[in-house]
């Protein structure tokens, strides 16, 4: 269980929020949702590590995601940077993105994760030369690419087409029915089964 207490975030003499509590637990969709600049990113980025905490705390399985190695081997997080490198190919940066996780992947499964996401064919492409749309599906492609609990996404269906939308939920709607957490932030609906959906609306 991923469980949030009383949370707060300061932006130089700025407070962005206070107070903010939620949990996850298996099976379970959080749609994180506010108005621009209340302060999402910073959110998320504190609930997956990646940033310091002002106020409050953030446990999985009831131990602080501080120096959590199990926490960091859990959770992935695609957030506005999608963090691959633009000179390796769409297959290494997976491949790279797997093994920091601990883990190893192999081409075949890859070669799935892009098909699925239609990037069949660029495997071997550097980052570099991919569209918009095309990056964020090769970033998203890491959730089929690396075993995860909890996944974090950041406006994951920005800058992609109907067809890559409708992909993306679909491998969503999976991972909760095997038992998966989602936390996400989406200013376009996903249609992922309403039974496993709640929504938190951060205020400023």
């Amino acid at each position: 269980m991923l469980s949030v207490m009383n949370l707060s975030c300061d932006r130089g003499d700025r407070r962005l929020f206070s107070g903010v509590g939620f949990q996850l637990s298996a099976g379970t969709c959080l749609h994180l949702q506010g108005d621009n600049g209340v302060g999402k990113t910073s959110l998320l980025r504190q609930v997956s590590g990646l940033s310091p905490v002002s106020e409050g705390n953030v446990s999985w399985c009831g131990q602080p995601i501080a120096d959590n190695e199990s926490f960091r081997a859990e959770r992935i997080y695609v957030g506005h940077d999608l963090a691959m490198k633009e000179d390796l190919s769409v297959m290494e940066n997976l491949q790279t993105d797997a093994a920091i996780g601990g883990q190893t992947v192999h081409p075949e499964t890859v070669l799935i994760a892009l098909k699925s996401l239609g990037l069949k064919g660029r495997e071997h492409l550097p980052f570099r030369v991919l569209s918009q749309g095309q990056k964020r599906r090769a970033a998203l492609a890491r959730l089929m690419t690396r075993r995860a609990t909890l996944w974090i996404l950041d406006e994951p269906v920005s800058a992609l087409d109907v067809p890559a939308q409708a992909a993306v939920a679909k491998i969503l709607e999976g991972h909760l029915d095997q038992g998966g957490m989602v936390l996400f932030t989406s200013h376009q609906p996903l249609p992922v089964p309403s039974t496993s959906l709640a929504a938190y609306r951060l205020k400023g």
